[in-house]
C-alpha cells in the first residue's frame, strides 16, 4: 500500500494505519538505537519512545519532507537525550545485574557464543561512538548503521550533500582512532574510511 495513504489515515488517528507504518521502519530504527546504546534492553526502550512520540505528534507532521526523514529525526534526538540521561545517573549495576542481562537470547540467533560476541562488540562500538562528538556520532548512525543515503541524512540533520560526505569522512576517521586506541583491530577496520564510502 503506498505510505503517502498509510500516512493520511494514521494522520486521522487510525491505528492500524499508523502500525503499518511502525512495521516498515521498526528494524531500522531499533539499529540505530541498538548501536547508539549498546544494549538491546535499552534499545527497545528506545523504539518504544520513538513510536510513542511520533503517534503522538503525527497529526502535526507536514509533510515537508519524508515520513522516514521526519521519523529519524526524532531517533536521533531520543538517542542523544538517552545518552545524556544514562551519563546523569550513577552506574551502580552489579554483576548479577550483567548476568541477569545475558540471559535473554533472540531465537535467530545461531549459537549462544555468536550471540554473546556480537553482543560484546556491539557494546564496543557503542563504547566508541560515545567518544566522538554528537555530530559525528549522529552520520555514523545514519549512514553506517541505518544506511541512508546522502541526500537522506542532507534532510534529517538539515545540511548540503556536500557537508554529509566530509563530516561522515572525519566522524569515520574519528572513530576509526578511538576504536585502535581501544584495542579493537577488528572493528576499527570495518571503521575504516575508505571502504563503504561510495554514493548511495
Amino acid at each position: 500500500m503506498d505510505e503517502k495513504h498509510i500516512l493520511a489515515r494514521a494522520k486521522r488517528g487510525e491505528l492500524d494505519a499508523f502500525e503499518e507504518l511502525v512495521r516498515r521502519y521498526e528494524k531500522r530504527v531499533y539499529a540505530v538505537a541498538l548501536r547508539s546504546s549498546g544494549s538491546p534492553e535499552d534499545a527497545a526502550d528506545i523504539v518504544q519512545e520513538v513510536f510513542l512520540r511520533a503517534w503522538r505528534s503525527i497529526e502535526s507532521f507536514r509533510g515537508d519532507s519524508g515520513f522516514s526523514t521526519w521519523l529519524f529525526r526524532i531517533t536521533m534526538n531520543m538517542c542523544v537525550d538517552f545518552a545524556r540521561h544514562k551519563h546523569a545517573q550513577p552506574q551502580t549495576q552489579s554483576m548479577v545485574d550483567e548476568e541477569e542481562n545475558e540471559r535473554p537470547m533472540p531465537d535467530t540467533a545461531p549459537t549462544p557464543e555468536e550471540h554473546l560476541e556480537n553482543r560484546e562488540l556491539g557494546r564496543e562500538l557503542a563504547a566508541a561512538l560515545e567518544e566522538i562528538s554528537e555530530e559525528h556520532r549522529r552520520i555514523v548512525l545514519l549512514r553506517d548503521v541505518s544506511g541512508m543515503s546522502y541526500t537522506e541524512i542532507a534532510e534529517v540533520l538539515e545540511i548540503s550533500e556536500g557537508t554529509v560526505k566530509s563530516r561522515l569522512s572525519r566522524a569515520r576517521i574519528a572513530l576509526r582512532k578511538v576504536l585502535l586506541r581501544r584495542g579493537n583491530l577488528f572493528l576499527s577496520a570495518a571503521s575504516n574510511p575508505s571502504k563503504g564510502g561510495g554514493d548511495a
